[in-house]
């Protein structure tokens, strides 16, 4: 079963996870305070809340996004307007699709499509034919085309090598217990590895507090194997 994690804002996961660690029986609900829905990048908006509150108390959920549409007047011609598109939808395939359906008859009142978008934005416009409804027209796009999709949360993830489906609390669990070993695995590293130099400093200092009985020792060992066992044995005393 393939993992499917929508992506969420992330300063309202570090809310959600700061609220957990002050808080371990924090109920989902509570959670949902913080952590509101996934945040998509191409941004629209999210169609419902039912499938979010599934997703976050189950691990599993379908999420219904729509692009972000206006009907506007342009040179005379009513206009749908589309500014933002759902996450995962391509933009050419989606106006080919559209296309498609027009020509098909599937959907009517569309005149020309044309894609002014930029670097400044995405614009897709839809002309509209003088008969049409916009808002008809409008939701006949939400309906048979890409500008309203579905995104099935699937939160599947491995526990102690098994996998697992995953609440929005058992993420969070899971990801500050992970959190926690990197932090111990990386300290326990660290600490170590100043040890060791602290043992070769400490070697250093006694080196140089008594350089001249040093010299001597080394100067009356007969290899540099030798002389090290020898320091080794005063560093010890």
């Amino acid at each position: 079963m393939a993992t499917n994690m929508p992506p969420h804002n992330l300063s309202e996961v570090i809310d959600g996870i700061i609220q957990y660690i002050d808080n371990n029986d924090i109920s989902i609900d509570e959670l949902i305070q913080y952590v509101k829905a996934p945040d998509f990048p191409t941004g629209g908006t999210i169609y419902g809340y039912d499938g979010v509150k599934e997703a976050f108390h189950t691990g599993k959920g379908r999420i219904v996004m729509r692009g972000k549409a206006i009907i506007e007047n342009v040179n005379d011609r009513e206009c749908i307007i589309v500014s933002e598109i759902p996450y995962l939808v391509n933009k050419a395939e989606m106006i080919r699709k559209t296309a498609e359906l027009i020509n098909d008859g599937k959907i009517e009142g569309i005149s020309t499509i044309r894609d002014e978008s930029d670097r400044k934005g995405m614009r897709i416009v839809y002309v509209l034919k003088r008969d049409a409804i916009p808002n008809i027209v409008l939701n006949k796009l939400y309906k048979f085309t890409p500008l309203q999709s579905s995104f099935s949360v699937n939160n599947v993830a491995l526990v102690d090598g098994r996998p697992q489906l995953l609440n929005l609390k058992d993420l969070i669990h899971h990801f500050v217990n992970h959190r926690h070993d990197v932090v111990v695995k990386r300290t326990t590293f660290e600490l170590k590895k100043a040890e060791q130099r602290a043992h070769i400093l400490e070697g250093l200092i006694i080196a140089s507090d008594n350089i001249d009985d040093v010299i001597l020792l080394i100067k009356k060992s007969s290899n540099a194997e030798e002389a090290r066992l020898k320091l080794e044995k005063i560093q010890a005393i």
